[in-house]
């Protein structure tokens, strides 16, 4: 489980870049860089990382579910994620 300073951080990420994805969009369509230097550094989706949104796991991230393979076979073997069981054959 990551530290809650790390989740904290990310989450203040995701918020930043949701509040300047329009004005950096029109930036950008301007061709304005001079301007885009001037947003904080936060607001770049760039700096955004894939983390599980139960543990804040970096690694063994499935983007499809937005959980790490850890809690994702947990949930999965507990039937908490809808149509997912396990495989037999």
């Amino acid at each position: 489980m990551a530290k809650e300073s790390v989740k904290a951080r990310q989450r203040k990420r995701e918020k930043m870049v949701a509040q300047y994805a329009e004005k950096r969009a029109a930036l950008k369509a301007a061709g304005d860089y001079a301007g885009l230097d001037q947003l904080p550094k936060n607001a770049s989706p760039v700096r955004l990382k894939n983390r599980c949104q139960l543990t804040g796991r970096p690694k063994g991230y499935m983007r499809y579910f937005g959980l790490s393979r850890i809690m994702f076979r947990d949930m999965a073997l507990n039937g908490m994620i809808p149509g997912v069981k396990k495989a037999s054959w």
